[in-house]
């Protein structure tokens, strides 16, 4: 309660929440407008038996947006997807990788050509459904022109979309792309439980099941919030040191490695790939690919796991070692440079050699945990026959994007009070001189 009272106080914090939440109820506004052409009632038809697939999935992570063809139904998936590409090719293009290392005048050139892929990938994407939708009977005057206003349409959603996340980044709280996927998944909560409610009043639902599930959820909820915030500490000893007059002396400090150093990107990551391919093999017309995606290529399908598996163990590690906090050889050149080193281990390089084992080993354990987090759920709700999909991932980017932004107002209450006492102490130094003079 004290956070929500100091986050009334600090003017600019509190503009910038309010930033954060227009933008997001815009973001909630544009869920709602349908592209031109569809015919709504087929279309919510379609629908309606689709909560427990792979569409009903893509709907979730889309905030609705799919189910109705808003303009936004491709949400901020493609620029997710462009952001990994991009990623990917750094280290193998000269040209990227030079670029990365010229630091923020770089990084922007990166994010640009982040963005121009991420149109292109729109396009597609967005061809694809319209074919798909096509092809299902819910459009009102089917053809090409219907195609190209589908894929302008959309793509430009997914660029205003883009547009949004950034400046929720640089103008409100932070986290903007994070942010919009968690406002997708969290507005789809009432409805969920009012769902779930009608099962069980029908008969549909076994109150027992639907008690097991909401406690194991809770159990899971307080496992993710339990290790997101836990952390391994390496002892760091800091000698006695004299610089000028002044005497530093010396100290125990540590450095504290997360075990989920990765946090929800690795998930969004994987969910982001395997939509690709479960997409193309769905909406395609070939009928023995349709009939092995229905069969195999469900949520709680064994071959979706697998593949989930292995692409969240990847970006976990993938992710991990692009990270400056979770770099060996910039950590062990930062402990060299402030005089310390960790007991037992010579500096430089085999202090570099020591943290990426402690790395590694801690990331494997946090990659193992992301991936029991990210698919048990969901099996779980399917065998106890629930009508939406509210898995592991959903659980993982909601609790972990609302712990990080509790973290960045944090930041933004610590800096704000520190500003505020460097303030008092200028002003009192500089009226002890008026009193003097």
């Amino acid at each position: 309660m004290s956070t929500v009272a100091n986050m009334a106080k600090v003017p600019e914090l509190r503009k910038r929440i309010l930033f954060t939440l227009g933008m997001l109820a815009v973001y909630r506004l544009g869920v709602h407008v349908p592209s031109p052409g569809i015919d709504a009632a087929e279309l919510a038809k379609f629908f309606s038996d689709k909560g427990d697939t792979i569409l009903g999935v893509f709907n979730v992570f889309s905030g609705g947006a799919l189910e109705r063809l808003s303009i936004f139904a491709l949400g901020i998936m493609p620029y997710i997807s462009a952001s990994i590409i991009m990623q990917l090719l750094a280290p193998t293009i000269p040209y990227l990788e030079r670029l990365k290392k010229e630091g923020e005048l770089g990084q922007r050139k990166i994010t640009q050509y982040s963005r121009y892929l991420t149109i292109v990938i729109s396009c597609v994407q967005g061809f694809g459904l319209a074919a798909y939708f096509q092809s299902q009977g819910v459009v009102i005057n089917p053809g090409l022109a219907f195609k190209i206003q589908t894929v302008i349409t959309l793509a430009a959603g997914t660029a205003f979309l883009m547009w949004l996340g950034e400046q929720i980044t640089e103008r409100g709280i932070g986290n903007g792309i994070s942010l919009i996927i968690y406002a997708g998944i969290v507005a789809g909560l009432p409805g969920a439980i009012s769902n779930t409610v009608t099962l069980v009043q029908e008969n549909q639902m076994a109150v027992l099941s639907l008690i097991f599930m909401c406690v194991f959820m809770a159990a899971v909820i307080y496992g993710i919030v339990y290790v997101e915030q836990a952390y391994r500490r390496v002892p760091v000893q800091v000698a006695k040191r004299v610089v000028g007059r002044k005497v530093f002396q010396g100290q125990n400090t540590g450095i504290p490695i997360k075990v989920n150093s990765a946090g929800v990107m690795a998930a969004i990551f994987a969910m982001a790939i395997i939509s690709g391919p479960i997409s193309l093999a769905r909406l395609s017309n070939i009928p023995w690919l349709q009939r092995f995606s229905q069969q195999y290529l469900s949520f709680d399908g064994w071959i979706t796991n697998v593949i989930m598996v292995v692409l969240i163990i990847f970006f976990f590690f993938f992710y991990t070692a692009i990270q400056d906090q979770t770099n060996p050889e910039k950590i062990a050149e930062n402990i060299k440079k402030s005089g310390g080193y960790i007991p037992g281990i010579r500096p430089g390089r085999a202090t570099a050699d020591y943290l990426e084992k402690v790395i590694v080993r801690i990331a494997f354990v946090g990659a193992i945990y992301t991936c029991l987090v990210c698919v048990l759920p969901g099996i779980l709700q399917s065998n106890a026959g629930v009508s939406f999909y509210f898995g592991g991932t959903s659980l993982l980017i909601v609790v972990g994007v609302a712990l990080d932004t509790m973290q960045q107002i944090q930041a933004h209450l610590v800096s704000h009070d520190y500003d505020a006492m460097m303030g008092g102490n200028v002003r009192g130094r500089k009226l002890k001189g008026r009193r003097a003079g």
